[in-house]
């Protein structure tokens, strides 16, 4: 429900917005996208390299002002391979006076990420919150307008770097209406939903664009007005690509009993869907319990692509009391992670097909001072994750360059703990900063997912 709403009863209740300085506040379908981890670490131990094994992200917010943090920046680095801004996109950050537009922050945490290898999740464009005092004083076509080059100037700034937008965040009402919230954006006109989705998709052509909310997460009269505007967009080829379920749960409000089921039915609209904000209050078994049922939700729906956890460790959150995330205050593992861990590792790969078998291509030894590569590929129909390991020489390595051939249509669609040049026919794909340094015969992973099929010639590794 982003960072200015707390559950009670089932109801939000509206607190002050998400401060970094003060807590955490604030996908190609089936994206296997950026994995951030130590060169030591094996797919599937940790929960970005477990997730893309399944196609998918597994994410977290991030406060700009945490990155100075060994210990946060440490969990971040190992474990995740999306992030999500918490405040530092957000209007008011991002275009503080009318017309001059700020990116510091926003930078920080961007090129953070694309530095070891992770997506970006970008959030928010449009929202009735925390918008800049200039912006709260406009209304009508003035308003409109003023909202339209904001979401045009910065989904330009960043095209090319975000995987994901939340175009549009929190634009329905609370209650059993199913009606729009009463907003200033709201009151330039019915349609400004779908002008800043047309206004994002002209800005930044290959971005995932989304509409976010909370209280959406089970079949309601909120969820069903917003399945309804999706409906309605598809069927008018208004540009939307997915649906962001923000997914804040305690004991007023559980996870709903057809939280699947609910995922499932707007995925069939042909839209991804992304669980956005998850965090879950409690403790102990019952909260473990609950972060499994959602990841194996998200795991069952073949166009969940992804998910997000509002923040590392409890005393990050913006609801610390409730202690609501995977690591605690100390950034230890909590029995939540191990669930959360245990389910991605337990999960089916998409789509529902059965997958082919793992196959790793040939390859050739390294020469003397150089480095090998294999690779192994989780096949489907349309579809391919390739896990590739490199070797080093006896020599070792101070950075490598890994050669690799896909056959005619196959596309690469998403890289982690890897750069990428190139995305079809002859792809090289280098190392990133925390993995291009290897001691004598020690070995390091990265991966990439494509459409088509995989590359079954043996790759050729060239060290530095």
């Amino acid at each position: 429900m982003d960072n200015m709403l707390a559950r009670t009863g089932g109801r939000p209740a509206r607190r002050g917005p998400r401060v970094a300085l003060a807590s955490v506040v604030v996908g190609l379908s089936a994206v296997a996208t950026t994995m951030a981890m130590a060169s030591g670490a094996n797919a599937g131990t940790t929960l970005g390299a477990s997730a893309a094994e399944k196609g998918r992200y597994f994410g977290t917010a991030v406060a700009a002002n945490k990155l100075s943090d060994t210990t946060y920046v440490g969990i971040l680095n190992r474990e995740f391979n999306s992030v999500t801004p918490e405040n530092e996109m957000k209007w008011d950050a991002t275009e503080p006076s009318q017309g001059q537009f700020s990116f510091t922050s926003a930078d920080r945490i961007v090129n953070h990420a694309r530095a070891n290898g992770m997506q970006v999740r970008g959030h928010a464009l449009a929202w009735h919150s925390q918008q800049p005092g200039w912006a709260q004083n406009l209304a009508g076509g003035a308003l409109r307008q003023a909202m339209l080059n904001h979401v045009t100037q910065v989904a330009t700034y960043y095209r090319g770097k975000i995987h994901s937008w939340d175009v549009v965040n929190e634009a329905f009402a609370d209650g059993g209406t199913g009606a729009r919230r009463d907003s200033n954006l709201q009151r330039t006109g019915d349609d400004w939903i779908e002008a800043a989705f047309r206004a994002a998709r002209a800005a930044d052509p290959t971005a995932k664009l989304c509409y976010n909310d909370y209280n959406t997460d089970g079949q309601n009269a909120k969820s069903n007005a917003v399945y309804a505007m999706v409906q309605d967009f598809k069927a008018r080829g208004v540009p939307i690509d997915c649906v962001g379920f923000q997914s804040h749960f305690n004991s007023a409000s559980p996870v709903p009993a057809d939280y699947q089921a609910n995922l499932q039915r707007f995925a069939d609209l042909g839209v991804d869907v992304q669980i956005t904000e998850l965090d879950i209050e409690g403790s102990g078994q019952t909260q473990a319990d609950n972060y499994g049922r959602v990841v194996r939700a998200c795991l069952a729906v073949a166009r969940c692509t992804g998910i997000t956890v509002w923040g590392i460790r409890d005393t990050d959150s913006w609801r610390a009391s409730g202690t609501p995330l995977l690591f605690d205050g100390n950034g230890n593992k909590k029995p939540a992670y191990t669930a959360t861990l245990d389910a991605l590792n337990g999960g089916a790969t998409p789509p529902p097909s059965t997958p082919a078998p793992s196959t790793p291509a040939p390859s050739t030894p390294p020469p003397s001072g150089g480095c090998s590569a294999t690779v192994a590929l989780n096949s489907w129909n349309g579809g391919f994750v390739a896990t590739v390991r490199v070797t080093a020489g006896s020599s070792g390595t101070g950075g490598w360059a890994v050669a690799v051939t896909l056959p005619g249509g196959a596309t690469v669609t998403n890289t982690w703990s890897a750069r990428a040049t190139g995305t079809s026919g002859a792809v090289t794909f280098r190392n990133v900063e925390y993995n291009g340094r290897l001691a004598a015969g020690a070995t390091t992973e990265f991966g990439f997912q494509g459409t088509g099929a995989g590359p079954t010639a043996a790759p050729t590794c060239t060290a530095s």
